[in-house]
């Protein structure tokens, strides 16, 4: 596998821009990736490059998830901005036997949580952090219009913990973030421990390994403000996981301790699924102008 040059699989026209759906061939995973990436009229037809939103989607989603059900690409368009979504699993990871993306949902651990796994069989092609960090962004940017160094994060449930936790593992890479719905404390709730031991094993005495992807626990150690220009987070209170699995509570207290500006919104009757994603998601989006087109 030496050429992770992407191939075109379709594309669409919407709000001036162009919707396109990509596949290449991932040498941080060992198999075929895909990813959508919505390029607005400025890239599309002007040939200028802009800045980019990262989306992370949650459990038993794809590359195609986020742009057809979202509703962000009005709003980028407007702004000047290309989204990026990455699908959130491995797919096909064969030969038989070796568990593939079904069997990861099945475990409670699909969309990967947007970490390395260490821990066997996932060891070998669950690398969706190496693959997004270090792999896709910089794919994108050599391959199509988007300005490389001014990239915000965000996303929903698994995919808000991904957008917390890769924004606060790799300083600097990522200049805004939002999240809707975000595991927040995933060695607190069932979800994040079996994910975690799945992917990483037993967390041993000090549980190190596993608090270094969680959110709250990565902001408490923060001794600066990492986002001064604020993170925001919306949340249904109508969520039937937020009690036992969500904790933004933890997340909350944790930016308080650490100095970081947060706005947590609360919303009475919303629930976990993208009509919630899609009433707020004008906000999210101008969130991440303001710094991005700053």
């Amino acid at each position: 596998m030496t050429d992770n040059t992407p191939t075109l699989l379709s594309e669409h026209h919407a709000f001036g821009g162009v919707q396109r759906f990509f596949e290449h061939r991932s040498h941080e995973i060992g198999l075929p990736m895909r990813f959508s990436v919505y390029l607005p009229p400025q890239a599309a037809t002007a040939g200028k490059r802009v800045p980019a939103l990262l989306y992370l989607a949650g459990l038993t989603c794809n590359e195609e998830t986020f742009a057809v059900k979202a509703g962000a690409q009005r709003m980028a368009a407007s702004l000047g901005l290309a989204l990026i979504a990455p699908d959130t699993s491995p797919r096909g990871a064969g030969p038989e036997g070796l568990p593939g993306a079904k069997d990861s949902w099945d475990f409670g651990i699909g969309a990967g949580f947007y970490l390395d796994a260490t821990a066997e069989p996932w060891a070998t092609h669950w690398r969706m952090e190496s693959w997004i960090v270090h792999e896709l962004l910089p794919l994108v940017a050599q391959h199509l219009p988007i300005d490389g160094q001014r990239l915000g994060i965000f996303g929903h449930s698994m995919g808000g913990h991904g957008a917390l936790t890769l924004a606060l593992r790799h300083p600097g890479r990522f200049l805004s973030l939002s999240a809707f719905a975000p595991i927040c404390a995933p060695t607190q709730c069932p979800w994040g421990e079996k994910a975690l031991r799945g992917y990483l094993g037993e967390p041993g005495d000090d549980r190190a390994q596993w608090l270094a992807h969680d959110a709250s626990a990565l902001m408490q150690s923060q001794t600066v403000a990492p986002y001064p220009q604020g993170i925001l987070i919306d949340q249904g209170l109508a969520d039937k996981f937020l009690a036992e699995q969500l904790h933004p509570e933890a997340f909350e207290a944790a930016c308080f301790a650490a100095g970081q500006p947060l706005t947590l919104r609360r919303h009475a009757g919303y629930d976990h699924g993208y009509y919630f994603i899609q009433s707020f998601m004008a906000d999210h989006i101008a969130h991440h102008a303001q710094t991005l087109n700053g």
